[in-house]
């Protein structure tokens, strides 16, 4: 970085060692809040999981009454359980003939099979929007939460941001547990995503401005896999913990723990440096030194030091010019033709990518056997795509991997409602390659993005096309209705969008082994840097 500070980080940061002693000691602190991040992300599918249930039948019930009919069901309930209306009671009794046998009519009251979810507890039965929608409003609160987080990060340093995002949620979390009402159950939902959803994104933006170049996409996979992990943690803890209440209180109040990361987390020392806080940059870089057991070279040392006095009095006694003279940085992007078209581009990538990959999740539940373990598998399918970005990303470039990824995803998902039904394993196999696929390429453009645009503005250009994302994760829980006007259509959608995701990934720059840009020209400049880099050098 060698604009108004004067310091190379990048260059620092390859004396300090790209990911030494003191990266991974922060950096293993972040992946905590994340994987909790993950398990309050999910919770909300165990939480408001649908619970088997039929019409109560007053005339024939035991008391307490068994949701197993015992016999009485045959002529007391229609073909096909009675969820939602019953036999219409003609007589006195439980017998055939105290039943009409074809009129129904609709039930008001219901029984559950368990009470171990808000269907059952909130009395939801036949109802099954106000079930569903706890997922869209969830979604809604992770919309409003990014751009939002991305200003405190942006403005008021990563650190306030990650820890805030950490703790708030156990809070929110607890009073949900207590809800004695759905809606009062649903507004805490969105409040939980607002004030939580932000911390996967300031996590994985604070992780990638401490490490070196070499290893952003190692750091980056780890983050991702340990959301994975996550997600899969909480199928394993609903299962032991099954009744809801219990199970929120179980997986928010830990995070209150997160308080004692404002002793332990550092602020990002690219972000210190971008906003002119020098002094406070050197501090952390010197203490990373030591932690990790290098020395600075000389040079390194005189950019530290040197103007550091200038620097703070610039910042505490002319603010005010400073800024005066500084165009907004917003307007800047605004006005550049190559940040705007970029910003469009990545924000189809992310809604084709949530589109796809949350869809796919939910379609899941075709698959056979126990819904816990299903779950877990769904996530822990992701793990391998990650890690084959690990390989592919530094080897084959961003560019490459990701255009790969997407059009393998793609033309799985085409290819698999021409698969027979009697071919069941095939097409779950081809389900699961989907998702690892569609895993690949989610942790590549997070990577990608954050490359893209300049340090100030990095976690706020990632949280617009974050944001966007959240437009595919909304509309994914509606695909399911997809198939009543044809059964294939919610894949060959998917696939056909994966495919132009990966023709527009074409008109981006390739940013392997490129600094991160810290200024609006910098990051212009990247698609030049990178033509010169694949440029094949002529000797002669």
């Amino acid at each position: 970085m060698k604009d108004k500070q004067d310091v190379d980080l990048d260059s620092i940061l390859a004396e300090l060692g790209q990911l030494g002693r003191y990266q991974i000691r922060i950096f293993c602190f972040i992946l905590l809040p994340i994987l909790f991040s993950a398990v309050q992300n999910s919770q909300y599918i165990f939480a408001a999981a649908n619970v088997p249930y039929r019409c109560k039948v007053p005339e024939c019930e035991s008391s307490p009454p068994q949701f197993d009919p015992n016999g009485w069901g045959a002529w007391a309930l229609p073909e096909g359980g009675g969820r939602c209306e019953r036999m219409e009671p003609v007589g006195e009794g439980c017998s055939v003939d105290s039943f009409h046998p074809e009129n129904t009519i609709s039930c008001d009251r219901w029984i559950y099979e368990h009470n171990n979810s808000i269907v059952s507890e909130f009395d939801l039965a036949c109802q099954n929007w106000k079930r569903t929608l706890v997922g869209t409003i969830h979604s809604a609160g992770i919309f409003v939460a990014l751009p939002l987080t991305a200003y405190i990060s942006d403005t008021f340093g990563r650190r306030i941001a990650f820890i805030g995002t950490a703790v708030a949620p156990a809070i929110v979390g607890l009073i949900r547990s207590f809800s004695n009402n759905y809606y009062f159950y649903l507004s805490l939902e969105f409040l939980d995503a607002v004030v939580g959803a932000g911390v996967y994104s300031t996590g994985f933006v604070l992780a990638l401005e401490m490490v070196g170049i070499k290893k952003r996409v190692l750091c980056g996979n780890i983050v991702s896999c340990t959301f994975a992990v996550g997600q899969a943690y909480v199928a394993l803890v609903a299962w032991a913990v099954p009744y809801w209440r219990t199970l929120t209180k179980i997986i928010y109040a830990p995070s209150l723990l997160f308080l004692l990361y404002y002793f332990v987390i550092e602020e990002s020392v690219r972000w210190l440096l971008s906003k002119g806080k020098k002094k406070e940059a050197t501090r952390i870089i010197f203490k990373a030194a030591a932690v990790n057991k290098k020395k600075l070279s000389p040079e390194s040392i005189k950019h530290l030091t040197e103007e550091t006095a200038d620097t703070s009095k610039q910042t505490e006694d002319e603010p005010a010019i400073s800024q005066a003279k500084s165009p907004s940085i917003m307007l800047q992007v605004l006005k550049s033709r190559v940040l705007m078209v970029r910003l469009l581009i990545c924000s189809f990538w992310w809604i084709t990518v949530t589109f796809i990959y949350y869809g796919l999740s939910i379609n899941s539940v075709s698959l056979a056997g126990n819904s816990y373990v299903n779950y877990v598998l769904t996530s822990l399918i992701e793990i391998p795509g990650y890690c084959l970005s690990v390989v592919t990303l530094d080897r084959f470039g961003r560019k490459r991997s990701t255009i790969t990824g997407y059009f393998v995803c793609g033309l799985s998902l085409i290819s698999l409602p021409f698969v027979p039904t009697s071919l069941d394993w095939l097409q779950t196999s081809l389900n699961l390659f989907g998702k690892l696929c569609i895993s690949m390429v989610f942790s590549s453009i997070y990577v990608y993005t954050g490359e893209l645009y300049p340090t100030g503005l990095r976690h706020r250009m990632m949280a617009v096309c974050s944001m966007a994302g959240r437009i595919g994760q909304m509309i994914a829980p509606q695909t399911p209705l997809l198939m009543t006007y044809m059964e294939s259509l919610p894949y060959l959608l998917f696939g056909v969008m994966a495919a132009i995701s990966g023709l527009l990934m074409l008109l981006t720059p390739e940013t392997l082994s490129v600094r991160l840009p810290d200024t609006i020209q910098q990051a212009e400049r990247i698609a030049s840097e990178s033509s010169i880099k694949e440029r094949p050098v002529n000797v002669n």
